[in-house]
């Protein structure tokens, strides 16, 4: 069976590959490699979360960039608010490697990447908790994302995912809904659902 981009030592050859990503005056340049997620571009559906992210107003704090493979989403926000913390956890210690090298070649100093199987290695709480799950991990690790955020935002803290419409947007959202008490829906585009909850 082919790994996946979940796994935690992906063993298949390294074929390394350069992406630039550029929105609202910030530029990033991207290594990326075998074995991770979108490994060829920037994830349509990353790029959606990513215009949306821009728009919001976050209470004081840092920010919590769950899956974050080699760190488009995780190292946009450390470049939009220089002055927070970026959080980015992931299992795939490949992607892990190919975000502090980008987190490097893209001068986020701001940012703090460490292996984390969804919150387990995370301590304290966050203004913001961005998303692109996991969803060929399998339902009960991407809702249990979306479920436990509630525990790592401060009040007022926003949790912001994208998920396809057919890979559970429906249920993504009444599972946010029933966290945190609500959840809106941002924007559809191509199929990608922005969901917003807040935490009151």
């Amino acid at each position: 069976m082919a790994e996946q981009y979940f796994t935690e030592n992906p063993t298949v050859d390294h074929d390394e590959h350069h992406v630039n990503y550029h929105l609202n005056g910030i530029n990033l340049n991207l290594t990326t490699d075998a074995g991770v997620f979108s490994k060829n571009r920037v994830d349509y559906g990353s790029g959606v979360l990513i215009e949306q992210m821009l728009d919001q107003e976050l209470p004081g704090g840092n920010i919590l960039d769950v899956g974050c493979g080699y760190g488009p989403i995780g190292l946009f926000a450390a470049k939009k608010w220089p002055g927070r913390q970026v959080d980015m956890v992931d299992v795939n210690e490949r992607a892990m490697d190919l975000a502090r090298r980008n987190a490097a070649a893209n001068g986020a100093g701001n940012v703090n990447i460490f292996a984390s199987d969804r919150y387990q290695e995370v301590s304290g709480q966050y203004a913001m908790i961005v998303t692109n799950p996991p969803i060929r991990a399998g339902k009960a690790i991407w809702s249990s994302i979306l479920s436990e955020a509630k525990d790592h935002l401060i009040d007022g803290g926003i949790l912001l995912v994208v998920i396809q419409k057919k890979q559970g947007a429906p249920s993504a959202k009444k599972l946010m809904a029933a966290s945190l008490g609500n959840c809106e829906i941002l924007t559809r585009d191509k199929g990608y659902y922005i969901l917003k909850s807040v935490k009151k």
